[in-house]
């Protein structure tokens, strides 16, 4: 599923607060996109960022293994594929009036804890109604975008590479 699309295919009636499971699949997207994102983008994308909130930690940015499981065909029993370092981490932004904001979560693949850091507080700012069109519109899709567009490029080029082997039939005369 294009990520891009999926976010800017929600409708608004889907965001609303009785609808957790639409919530639950943006958020999914999201996430997804920001753990996956370049960090210098992210970086500078919270920079530019005018109202940055007040946050705290609710989990400093740490490092740990995580086994991944493999499916022989897809569907055959699983095994233990190997272990993979993930950096995970949770923020807590304050609302104006001192109470609790939004937790964000961020979990991705390798040992970055300001990449980390950075997917938690956007992840609580795209929880935040009031501020999510607007991130949609300048972080997510130009880093969705990104990211096709360096999934089509490594596509492309392991496509290069790609060698059709065929079996010439004898015939029997």
């Amino acid at each position: 599923m294009n990520m891009s699309n999926h976010i800017a295919s929600s409708s608004e009636d889907q965001r609303e607060p009785g609808n957790a499971n639409a919530q639950n699949s943006d958020r999914g997207a999201w996430m997804s996109i920001l753990a996956k994102a370049d960090p210098g983008e992210l970086s500078r994308a919270w920079d530019s960022l005018d109202d940055k909130p007040t946050w705290r930690w609710l989990r400093k940015p740490e490092t740990g293994l995580v086994m991944v499981r493999g499916r022989a065909g897809g569907t055959g029993a699983a095994f233990n594929l190997g272990e993979m370092t993930v950096t995970r981490c949770a923020v807590v932004t304050e609302s104006g009036d001192g109470n609790q904001g939004f937790t964000g979560q961020g979990y991705l693949a390798g040992r970055d804890r300001r990449h980390a850091e950075l997917a938690a507080l956007f992840d609580a700012l795209l929880q935040d109604s009031s501020r999510r069109s607007a991130l949609e519109d300048t972080l997510l899709k130009p880093l969705a975008d990104g990211l096709a567009a360096r999934r089509r490029a490594a596509s492309a080029k392991s496509a290069a590479t790609k060698v059709d082997f065929f079996t010439l039939v004898r015939g029997e005369d």
